[in-house]
């Protein structure tokens, strides 16, 4: 999140039912191009094409989860979990890729993401460096989310904590750290792509439509835990209910009806759409949307000078009275140069369609 923590040390603020089956007892595509279940793409799962209801009705719905409208969709492949410490580091590894955070700033792509007059960012902040959840030690309220987060220097995928912090212990876990063009150039390497919102939200509802939570309507807090999120008072205390203070493995906890792991909470996940507010309202007056990309360019009235890329499913940090990103609808929206240490991603391949 460089730009967004720059832009904010200058004072510009930043706000931080049954089962859908339509298309999908005929969709024969892997079949088509040999991909039977023991040929599918390692550690992937296909999503069969079909239609579903896209957008939030619920009681957190945001104004910019609607209006409802409805999705067709090919059918395609989806990591079975978010993009775990050791495959990215075999990435780096056959790659020498340098992640954003890594890298030092440059002036020039600050200055055209601030408004027209603004004073250049202090030199002190232009430096390899990432955001590191930080809790404060008392309470504050939500309306300023840097309160809990640390512009710190030498924070990295591989060091998630910053300079003395390592992966020995989290090779399973997501990897985090990682800006969007982080995510994109993993996928690219593996030839394939960072999944659309659609697919993203298609994959996260398991076939149910409208289900405010991958596992149901039960809320989050009752019961057993059923995913790496926060419980009790954000941000200053953290139960670890669920046994779990930052990231957790990729499949500790169930997967969802696609056997799809960690579509809600752990880490919010890179998805391929730019983010505009009005995204949902653009789409609404077609019957229905066909493997819609997103908007052509990005949009928040609360920043409009900053373009950003839409995140997905929550994370360790959410919970109902902050946030709620674990529900199917939810969307956030980042600088796509953001790098923190509750943001991931998978990827999708699209077989290609027959002649």
């Amino acid at each position: 999140m460089k730009k967004t923590v720059i832009l904010s040390l200058l004072g510009v603020f930043i706000s931080s039912s049954g089962a859908e089956q339509t298309n999908r007892c005929c969709d024969t595509l892997p079949v088509r191009f040999g991909l039977t279940k023991s040929a599918a793409p390692e550690g992937m799962v296909w999503i069969p094409a079909g239609e579903f209801t896209m957008g939030g009705a619920d009681r957190f719905a945001r104004e910019d989860e609607k209006p409802l409208h409805r999705v067709k969709l090919d059918g395609y492949w989806i990591s079975r979990t978010p993009i775990t410490n050791a495959e990215f580091t075999k990435f780096v590894a056959a790659t020498g890729y340098v992640t954003t955070a890594e890298k030092k700033p440059k002036l020039e792509d600050i200055m055209k993401d601030l408004p027209p007059g603004s004073p250049p960012p202090d030199a002190s902040l232009l430096i390899p460096a990432s955001l590191v959840f930080t809790p404060p030690d008392h309470a504050v309220g939500f309306h300023n989310s840097l309160v809990w987060w640390q512009w710190k220097a030498g924070a990295k995928w591989n060091a998630p904590q910053g300079p003395g912090s390592h992966l020995d212990t989290l090779m399973d876990h997501p990897v985090v750290h990682v800006s969007w063009y982080d995510a994109k150039a993993y996928a690219q390497w593996k030839k394939m792509s960072l999944p659309t919102e659609a697919q993203w939200e298609f994959a996260a509802r398991g076939g149910h439509e409208q289900r405010p939570f991958i596992w149901g309507d039960e809320g989050v807090n009752t019961g057993q835990s059923k995913i790496n999120t926060w419980e009790g008072h954000f941000p200053t205390q953290n139960t670890k209910k669920d046994g779990y203070y930052l990231t957790s493995p990729v499949k500790a906890f169930a997967p969802n009806d696609y056997g799809l792991f960690d579509m809600a909470g752990n880490v919010w996940e890179w998805v391929n759409d730019w983010y505009h507010s009005d995204a949902y309202k653009m789409r609404a007056s077609q019957n229905v949307s066909e493997n819609p990309l997103g908007p052509a360019s990005g949009f928040d009235p609360m920043e409009p000078y900053l373009a950003k890329r839409v995140t997905r499913g929550g994370s360790f940090l959410c919970s109902d009275a902050y946030c709620s990103g674990y529900r199917s609808a939810a969307r956030m929206k980042t600088s796509p140069d953001t790098g923190l240490n509750h943001t991931g991603f998978r990827v999708v391949w699209n077989p290609p369609k027959p002649e």
